[in-house]
């Protein structure tokens, strides 16, 4: 097939009134073809060429199914297909999703930055419901991000209490060796009860603000209405959900937040898409407030229960015992590392270790010592006091001296 210029070419050799031969001495094509494509019309069309088969092939309807359902990231899904045998690179994946990938529109912003150690984000995202305990509940997710080396930390919860956002903040600092200097937030009523023009004049939640204090780090707010301020802590609560929780499998709210740490062992040793860096190598620089400066902060977290009949209570999944004659009460659980006192009335009456995973069962056996004496003593007065026994009667038979039955049997008459 030749080209349109060859075609050309001909054309012009031709009406410049040179013959075949000529023209092919003159191009270097055979006679032949000179002919060919001096008879033809109109330009010769370019052929395509055949498309070469991709690894990426036997993937793609599973790709398109995936997007279908949510909008993995293009990161998950080639993790999924290379486990599938997909021996290829992540570009080809990355290339076809965004080729596939509905457009959508946003509007622009102008980014933000900071600093190394001044500042982190954190946030709350919603996950739906889980079912513990018997009772549908929702799932949480908070997310703490380091604004310079975009490091982060993230952790399940089924409460968004204050006393859950401060415990989530001390695994944070935890995880991360340090706080920053100050912490984004959006307006919530855990931080802040009324927010003021200058947001170091807000009435700030009690509880929260004892923290904040204790450990010296500044509570910056978001602006109301602008959510971008916070894009870096927005963008990874929608990237948890798609590259993370989506299409998981957990079998606990515990293996759920194991497994949520081993992927961010991953993702803050990948390449970040806005810096380009690895979270980890610039969070050497991040040089964050070490913890050891101030004792450790002692969250408490109160929460209700019934004792049910055989003498327990529930929480997170597991059954803890307690004294048996507070069966039936209402009692209130005080959690704080890894442990829990029972109280009544004010008044500590047991304490248990959280156990970890579900459907374990904690059993103190001075729980129970004297139940069974006790059911003995209760089956054994009911024994005394019980009514005698209901007796029928019958019809009343008149009696009669044995004199008148021996007069009857010698043919008397009564």
């Amino acid at each position: 097939m030749l080209k349109m210029e060859d075609w050309l070419v001909l054309r012009d050799s031709n009406s410049q009134g040179l013959n075949l031969s000529e023209i092919a001495r003159k191009t270097g094509h055979d006679r032949k073809t000179v002919r060919k494509y001096l008879r033809r019309k109109t330009a010769p069309e370019p052929q395509k060429r055949p498309t070469r088969p991709s690894k990426l092939d036997p993937y793609k309807p599973y790709i398109l199914k995936k997007l279908n359902e949510v909008p993995y990231t293009a990161a998950r899904l080639f993790r999924e297909i290379k486990e599938m045998g997909f021996d290829g690179g992540e570009t080809i994946v990355k290339d076809f999703v965004r080729k596939v990938r509905p457009e959508q529109g946003v509007p622009a912003v102008l980014r933000y930055e900071t600093k190394p150690g001044v500042q982190a984000q954190v946030d709350w995202g919603e996950l739906g419901t889980v079912e513990i305990d018997g009772k549908i509940k929702k799932l949480y997710c908070f997310n703490m991000i380091l604004g310079y080396s975009r490091m982060r930390y993230v952790e399940f919860t089924l409460s968004i209490d204050t006393s859950t956002l401060i415990q989530c903040h001390l695994n944070a600092f935890q995880y991360f060796g340090g706080c920053t200097q100050e912490i984004l937030y959006d307006n919530m009523k855990q931080v802040v009860i009324r927010r003021a023009l200058k947001s170091s004049d807000s009435e700030w939640n009690a509880q929260f603000e004892d923290f904040f204090k204790h450990y010296g780090f500044i509570p910056r707010l978001c602006r109301p209405y602008r959510p971008q301020i916070k894009g870096k802590i927005e963008n990874t609560v929608g990237y948890v959900k798609r590259d993370f929780f989506l299409g998981g499998e957990f079998s606990s709210l515990e293996n759920l937040n194991v497994q949520v740490f081993e992927w961010l062992k991953r993702v803050n040793l990948s390449v970040h898409g806005t810096t380009h860096e690895i979270p980890l190598e610039r969070f050497k620089v991040e040089n964050l407030v070490p913890l050891d400066q101030v004792p450790a902060y002692k969250v408490v977290k109160k929460e209700t229960r019934k004792v049910s009949r055989d003498c327990y209570v529930s929480y997170l999944g597991n059954k803890y015992s307690v004294p048996y004659k507070f069966a039936g009460r209402t009692v209130e659980l005080r959690i704080s590392e890894g442990m829990f006192q029972v109280y009544v009335d004010r008044e500590s009456i047991c304490e248990h270790e959280t156990l970890s995973g579900n459907c374990r069962v904690a059993r103190k056996k001075e729980h129970f010592q004297g139940l069974l004496s006790e059911i003995l003593k209760e089956n054994s007065a009911c024994r005394n006091t019980s009514k005698p026994p209901m007796k029928f009667t019958g019809p009343e038979v008149e009696k009669r001296s044995l004199e008148i039955y021996e007069a009857f049997s010698e043919g008397g008459s009564l």
